[in-house]
């Protein structure tokens, strides 16, 4: 199936827009990567006149040919597949875009956005491509991870949000107890970080967790860097359990996808729609707040990309 990939560039919404292509076994698609202009990109969704230079000449051109499924993630990227579904195209808009969902095919969203319709499909977290296969190929990947002392903790750092109110001090906190409890038991620890990690952060990692063997690894800083070699993938195909920060639903939904334990420092910091999602996984005992011991717990892996691309096929008759 020819398909559209359209996001804004973001890593969460490419990554998502990706994962549902991928599931949907979309294996000739292109992917936009939304550059949207004033005043269109002020209102978006919303529909202004002329809307569609909302992205220039070159995606005003490709409208004219559109494709027979487009897939957007995020708000920029809703006005797009709006307009594309205007010329014909069968379009999946990911995220809640703010207006009423009469506007697309399909939505979804995510349970902790609340958004109802006939159309609407709601799933817990976010989507993504990790399953089993995924984790195989991570750990063929970065096999070396194997020779690590385990058990094998990785770390997951994100940083403040509006949502999520992480000071300085109580991360610094948890990074202390997380540092006692590697020391007190063994293993090796694994960190990666996001592009809002602050210096501040990362110098805490570099202080306060010295001495436990194993990788630091710290995204790029400028907007232009790539982060192609990233460990992620092997951090979380190798990690017998994973610490998180709360801030992401995109970063724990992945980290719960897989058969490890997951733990939240401090998740009691979150509110508004992030809060209803570490609500909903700690109601279903998949995450638990970091303590001092780390406790492994029986868990199942919460995986909804293939359930939800499962009904997509269904509603659209793919």
């Amino acid at each position: 199936m020819h398909a559209w990939i359209l996001s804004d560039g973001h890593a969460g919404n490419r990554r998502q827009a990706a994962a549902l292509a991928a599931a949907l076994d979309c294996a000739d698609s292109r992917e936009h990567l939304l550059r949207p202009r004033a005043p269109w990109r002020w209102a978006a969704p919303r529909r202004l006149p002329g809307a569609t230079q909302a992205f220039g000449d070159p995606f005003a051109t490709a409208l004219q040919a559109p494709p027979a499924l487009a897939i957007g993630c995020g708000r920029q990227a809703a006005l797009a597949t709006r307009l594309l579904r205007e010329r014909g195209a069968r379009v999946v808009q990911i995220l809640d875009p703010r207006i009423d969902p009469r506007h697309w095919d399909l939505v979804i969203a995510p349970e902790h956005d609340r958004l109802h319709g006939d159309n609407v499909i709601t799933l817990l977290g976010s989507l993504h491509p990790v399953d089993d296969a995924w984790l195989a190929q991570a750990r063929d990947d970065f096999a070396l991870f194997a020779q690590l002392p385990q058990p094998r903790t990785s770390l997951l750092i994100g940083g403040p949000t509006a949502n999520v109110r992480q000071d300085d001090a109580g991360f610094a906190a948890g990074l202390a107890r997380l540092g006692d409890s590697l020391r007190r038991e063994g293993g090796s620890l694994l960190v990666t970080s996001s592009r809002r990690t602050s210096a501040v952060w990362r110098d805490a990692v570099q202080r306060q967790l010295a001495g436990i063997p194993g990788l630091r690894w710290f995204a790029p800083t400028h907007a232009t860097a790539g982060d192609e070699d990233n460990p992620y993938p092997g951090l979380l195909a190798w990690a017998d359990r994973i610490v998180c920060t709360p801030d992401s639903v995109n970063m724990l939904s992945e980290a719960c996808a897989t058969r490890a334990p997951v733990f939240v420092l401090d998740p009691a910091r979150a509110r508004g729609r992030p809060r209803h999602f570490l609500d909903a996984l700690l109601q279903r005992d998949r995450i638990r707040a970091a303590d001092d011991t780390l406790a492994a717990f029986p868990v199942e892996p919460l995986r909804e990309t293939a359930r939800v691309a499962a009904e997509v096929r269904a509603r659209l008759r793919l």
